[in-house]
């Protein structure tokens, strides 16, 4: 039992480093799937923006709102702006937004992909010498990559308004002095690790959410197995990649 649950892991190891490096091969070489690439941007990042937007605006205000008290206690309510807007930045807002995407994206993926495994589409374009792989996955990879980032940017912007809500609540101060304050405190090294780990987050919950979905074994209950696989397993990979850019960061800064 034990033997071969190691096997598989093994085995799902070198399958997923064969299926990433594939996926460097391809990306240089032409024809480059420029429209469908797009199209992947506009899935990915646009259509998540209502459901970032308000996950980063319930994070900023119910963040404020909780710290609140502890910084009266020990008289630094004026430090609050600064606390939410570092906490946003730095972890929250990229690791959150991450996870997000990893259960809207990666499962989404999974499920578009298996799905046509299934139905045998992926087959068909192989046999009308088209590319699957190059139109299905390194498209979606990219798409991942590029709009994640872009994402937790505008989370961080939506998350710092929500703290400024949240500290109007019971207190009084303007958006000019309470962007003041956050720009004062923040600096430009507390953005650069946080933005340059979130490419990381878009490349695995891509890489992932295809590469389960790619893999669907036959069976219309294979693709309800690789989307939830696909979001156990990438909302696992933004923990782990998180915590090595913290250690990476604590030991450069």
């Amino acid at each position: 039992m034990m033997q071969t649950y190691l096997k598989n892991i093994f085995e799902d190891t070198g399958n997923v480093a064969l299926f990433t490096g594939r996926f460097f091969k391809e990306i240089l070489k032409p024809p480059f799937q420029i429209n469908e690439f797009f199209r992947q941007c506009y899935a990915i990042g646009y259509k998540s923006l209502p459901l970032v937007s308000i996950t980063a605006f319930i994070m900023g205000l119910v963040l404020t709102i909780q710290s609140r008290p502890t910084m009266i206690q020990f008289g630094a309510e004026s430090w609050l702006p600064s606390m939410v807007s570092l906490s946003l930045v730095r972890e929250i807002a990229p690791v959150i937004t991450a996870l997000i995407c990893a259960g809207k994206i990666a499962s989404g993926i999974g499920a578009e992909l298996g799905s046509m495994k299934v139905t045998e589409q992926i087959d068909a374009m192989e046999v009308s010498a088209i590319n699957p792989y190059k139109y299905l996955v390194v498209t979606r990879i990219l798409a991942t990559t590029l709009m994640l980032p872009i994402l937790v940017i505008f989370a961080d912007f939506v998350g710092i308004f929500g703290g400024y809500i949240g500290y109007n609540v019971r207190g009084s101060m303007s958006l000019l002095r309470y962007f003041s304050e956050v720009v004062e405190h923040l600096e430009f090294l507390d953005l650069i690790p946080a933005v340059i780990k979130t490419f990381f987050f878009g490349f695995f919950i891509g890489l992932i959410g295809c590469y389960k979905g790619f893999n669907a074994s036959s069976g219309t209950a294979s693709v309800g197995i690789a989307a939830n696989e696909a979001v156990v397993a990438a909302s696992l990979s933004v923990f782990i990649i998180d915590m090595l850019a913290v250690q990476i960061t604590d030991l450069f800064l």
